[in-house]
């Protein structure tokens, strides 16, 4: 499987800066501004790691979720959002996110949450 991470987030800046942060840490990265690119994408291509925004206009990252857990269900996912949502991270936790990011990043924590989550681990709690 390729370890090309895919970045779903409706904010360009957002895409802009972690997208530029990933390929410093050596990594290939697709950036979607929707979730229905995204799954587009994902339902012909094989994809290891999504980091997926949850508030998103369009389609919300929740929605997202439910295609992809169906369509990929072996891409390991990181949620970032900008709400700390107890309902949402329960819903991280079900689906198996390996991490749950609150939105400003700390760059050290994002990227070692990558590295977990590329090692194939789930599971891993909230990381806020």
């Amino acid at each position: 499987m390729s370890k090309t991470i895919c970045l779903v987030d409706d904010d360009s800046s957002v895409r802009k800066s972690l997208s530029r942060l990933l390929e410093s840490a050596g990594f290939g990265v697709r950036v979607f501004a929707t979730g229905e690119d995204f799954l587009q994408y994902v339902t012909v291509n094989p994809v290891a790691l999504v980091v997926l925004d949850i508030w998103m206009k369009q389609m919300t990252g929740l929605e997202v979720l439910a295609h992809l857990c169906s369509v990929s269900p072996q891409t390991r996912i990181i949620i970032i959002t900008g709400r700390d949502d107890l309902g949402v991270k329960s819903i991280a936790t079900q689906v198996g996110a390996a991490a749950f990011f609150l939105k400003p990043l700390d760059d050290r924590e994002f990227l070692a949450g990558v590295q977990y989550a590329l090692a194939g681990c789930s599971g891993r709690g909230t990381k806020v």
